[in-house]
């Protein structure tokens, strides 16, 4: 065979210096050795000089010149510096270094082979197992986009085979709809920008199926060398529980819609009510009542039994009339057609009198204009309110403070007492908050409960103002939607 050349210089050459293979120089005659690489020296522990018998691989010396003869690879051992030996794949080959016949041995460690198969099959049945396609992505300083690497569920997620989309990593953008393609091309971006993890969920296309389906994309990014970005992570079809949520959405938002319509119709139920309370029964009484002055100026001036029966009458009258007014302020406050203001402000000062706290109301308006089914719900919100401050709160003072916006309304109601505890939102039977709450959510807004500086208990309330032939059932579903 002939002899290949292998200069002294040769062997310190970047190659020889890098190469994970095991390279030895051998002496053809005495087999003594000449040089090792790196990979060599540590694999074996061995430095320059050591006797070669202890690194030679454990061939006899007819199966040796076999194996050099004819370039076969052949599987042996080799000595490390402890005595202990390693399996590795042999090929030798005649060269000539410095002008004298030599015998370059070329070792890969089957143990290092074998234990790399076995981290790869590891790989290999966690990726088969896993509900999706684990990819690789990359993404050049010039824009240009590969796929490394790709497992093979790239089919059932993507309906391309996973070798196409190497050849043609640009389509996977084009299966992306054409409303959701800014946003995956912008959390690409961004994601690159901070070296933070791209999470994304939008629509695909696939063409062979003639289907949309969701998916949810997740990988975590590095810089290469050359500023190119990698990302190494999953895909995953989340269709099902994409429209599932849709679906939830879409039931939460019946059902606030229903809720709106159920406060709505109760809120005119209760006005009509009120109105026949005040219009029948209000009439009637002031009917009685002037009958009743009639009846007693005709009475016998010495009849003193008859004149106290009539008083008695005639304050018992003054209480129904004054119980049909408080029933028919309950039932619809007709302060409320002097506008949201007036009447927080009224409920305020009655709510003062009535629990003998110190309560004081601020408003950044004189006046704020609002639907009248929307300021409705906010004064029956308040009420409540103030209600559950009275039943539990043992507070001494409360403040209501109305703050309206171009866009917003919002109405902050504080106490100084005990505070709100997180058990007390969730009692089975507390159905004074779920009801603010569930009436703040039909007007498209939002109630929150946090703890006041000091103590207490401060209930914040905030919705969006009606716009133009918008009433509080598209509030409702809009907000619905949205979350």
């Amino acid at each position: 065979m002939p002899l290949a050349r292998f200069s002294h210089a040769s062997c310190h050459d970047a190659l020889w210096q890098a190469t994970r293979s095991q390279l030895f120089l051998f002496d053809a005659d005495t087999l003594h050795l000449r040089d090792a690489n790196p990979a060599a020296r540590n694999g074996c522990g061995h430095e320059d000089g050591t006797a070669s018998s202890a690194i030679l691989p454990a061939l006899p010396r007819e199966q040796f010149d076999a194996a050099l003869d004819s370039g076969a690879i052949v599987s042996t051992a080799l000595a490390r510096a402890d005595g202990t030996r390693y399996r590795v794949a042999l090929r030798l080959e005649r060269v000539r270094h410095e002008e004298r016949d030599a015998v370059l041995a070329i070792a890969e460690d089957e143990t290092a082979a074998e234990a790399l198969q076995r981290v790869q099959s590891r790989f290999d049945a966690i990726v088969s197992h896993t509900p999706g396609l684990v990819y690789q992505f990359r993404r050049e300083p010039d824009g240009r986009v590969s796929f490394p690497y790709l497992s093979e569920g790239c089919h059932a997620l993507l309906g391309m085979p996973a070798a196409e989309l190497a050849t043609h990593p640009e389509r996977f953008a084009q299966l992306v709809l054409p409303d959701d393609r800014q946003s995956y091309l912008d959390s690409m971006t961004s994601s690159a920008g901070t070296l933070w993890s791209w999470n994304w969920e939008g629509r695909i296309w696939i063409e062979a199926w003639k289907d949309v389906k969701w998916i949810n994309l997740r990988a975590t990014p590095h810089v290469l060398p050359g500023g190119a970005v990698q990302w190494e992570g999953i895909m995953t079809n989340i269709t099902e529980s994409k429209l599932e949520q849709m679906e939830v959405r879409a039931s939460r938002a019946r059902l606030a819609e229903l809720t709106a319509h159920i406060e709505k119709v109760k809120e005119q139920e209760r006005t009509r009510i009120a109105r026949e309370i005040h219009d029948d029964l209000g009439g009637n009484l002031t009917a009685i009542k002037m009958a009743l002055a009639m009846l007693a100026a005709r009475l016998p001036e010495d009849d003193a039994v008859l004149a106290q029966k009539a008083a008695y009458v005639d304050q018992l009258a003054d209480r129904t009339i004054d119980a049909v007014h408080r029933i028919t302020l309950d039932l619809r406050p007709s302060i409320l057609d002097f506008g949201l203001v007036a009447a927080l402000e009224w409920q305020v000062k009655e709510f003062a009198a009535q629990a003998g706290l110190a309560c004081t109301f601020q408003s950044n308006e004189k006046d704020v204009e609002l639907d009248p089914d929307q300021a409705t719900a906010l004064f029956r919100i308040v009420q409540e309110a103030l209600t559950n401050i009275a039943k539990h709160a043992h507070a001494s003072s409360v403040t209501v403070r109305l703050h309206s916006t171009r866009q917003h309304v919002g109405v902050k109601i504080t106490d100084n007492g005990r505070g709100i505890r997180a058990a007390d939102r969730a009692k089975p039977g507390s159905f004074g908050l779920r009801g603010m709450a569930e009436r703040a959510r039909a007007l498209g807004g939002t109630l929150n409960l946090s703890h006041a500086p000091g103590g207490g208990t401060v209930v914040a309330i905030r919705i969006r103002r009606a716009g133009p032939g918008d009433g509080p059932e598209a509030a409702t579903i809009r907000a619905a939607t949205t979350k």
